[in-house]
């Protein structure tokens, strides 16, 4: 049976500076209706919270924008501490202030002197309020999408979980680029996409201890093409996945089907995340594309959205609760 493809629609909002170098990392905030994004790779990064209708969904007026100190490419909102968001920066763990956009360093993981070596990238807080955070091998990662060569050995990319108690704990390693995490509604099963191993891993979850096995290949894109990158799951199990260079989000089922193609007019779709006044609504950050065959007119760098068909919503993004 052909994969349902539907034409999305233009970019709900064009930025007013410009568009975006990398845009990531969308979360909603139903109490204000805002939803805040990352320009992460910007030279200087920045943070921007965008007014949103609490009606309708529609982007209302400017956004505050914040120029970052350092690179930070995923936050997260705090249980009980407004305005204050947990993220991962360049080298590790981070608070950081919404109202000034001022870092604070919680936990160093990469050293300074390994930071042409490695990154922090996506993340994810599960149902117990615990931070993951996954690294980028950047020397792998200039390689390629699936062109690693066999001789390179295993990537060094790691997995970390940061949990409210300020332990800090390493679940995977042999990542190129770490990116999308989600969580399946009942809570049993985890997945962590690696954007440029072009592959999609599921893994059972042990929601009270945190722990994770049973590692499997979920989705497999090497044949047909496209990066798996932010990602997110609704409340019927399956998974909605900005496909980066291929100007797509895609839904899979549970077992891992893919179902429908969203095609929209940016090639380098990168997050995506729930928000609206029914969480029915898919906001997607994008990225422009930088390549030297960029096509003119692309649309990469703005916010774009799908709306849900049905009673399906998504699941909530969790706060941190430390």
């Amino acid at each position: 049976m052909p994969v349902e493809t539907i034409q999305g629609d233009a970019p709900i909002y064009r930025f007013p500076t410009g568009p975006m170098v990398l845009g990531e990392a969308p979360i909603y905030r139903s109490s204000d209706s805002t939803l805040h994004l990352l320009d992460c790779i910007k030279d200087p990064a920045e943070l921007h919270i965008v007014q949103l209708d609490s009606q309708t969904g529609d982007v209302v007026g400017k956004p505050k924008v914040h120029i970052l100190e350092d690179s930070v490419t995923v936050q997260f909102f705090r249980k009980n501490k407004p305005k204050s968001y947990i993220c991962a920066y360049f080298q590790g763990v981070a608070f950081l202030d919404e109202e000034t956009g001022k870092l604070e360093i919680v936990k160093e993981i990469i050293p300074t002197d390994q930071r042409d070596a490695l990154r922090f990238n996506d993340g994810g807080v599960d149902v117990k309020g615990r931070f993951w955070l996954a690294e980028i091998d950047r020397k792998a990662m200039a390689y390629g999408p699936g062109k690693l060569p066999q001789s390179y050995g295993k990537p060094k990319g790691r997995l970390w979980r940061y949990d409210p108690d300020g332990s800090l704990h390493q679940m995977e390693e042999g990542l190129i680029c770490g990116n999308g995490l989600a969580w399946a509604p009942d809570h049993k099963t985890f997945y962590l996409n690696d954007s440029v191993a072009m592959v999609v891993h599921a893994y059972d979850f042990d929601a009270e201890s945190g722990a994770i096995s049973n590692k499997r290949l979920f989705i497999d894109r090497r044949e047909n093409y496209g990066e798996p990158d932010g990602m997110v799951a609704d409340t019927d199990g399956n998974l909605w996945i900005a496909m980066w260079g291929t100007h797509s989000v895609c839904k899979y089922s549970p077992s891992g089907e893919l179902l429908q193609v969203i095609k929209y007019p940016a090639k380098n779709m990168a997050c995506t995340t729930w928000g609206g006044p029914d969480n029915n609504w898919l906001y997607i950050a994008s990225a422009s594309d930088r390549s030297a065959n960029a096509a003119k007119g692309d649309e990469g760098g703005h916010l774009f959205r799908y709306k849900v068909p049905g009673s399906v919503q998504g699941m909530p993004k969790y706060e941190f609760a430390g």
